[in-house]
């Protein structure tokens, strides 16, 4: 289960994304988590994926 504060969640996803996953789809898929949520809750503190680069910025 993923953490729920906004800055943890980011720190999370992104570590994942950098040392484990190729992208989010495949991230949000391995997890089993709901994606539109996550990213409601990362846009909520300006924070958007970016493909070109694997990460939330």
């Amino acid at each position: 289960m993923l953490p729920k504060n906004p800055y943890v969640l980011l720190s999370v996803i992104n570590c994942k994304l950098r040392d484990e996953y190729s992208s989010f789809d495949s991230l949000i898929e391995d997890l089993d988590e709901d994606k539109e949520e996550i990213e409601k809750i990362l846009d909520s503190i300006g924070y958007h994926y970016d493909k070109e680069t694997n990460q939330f910025r």
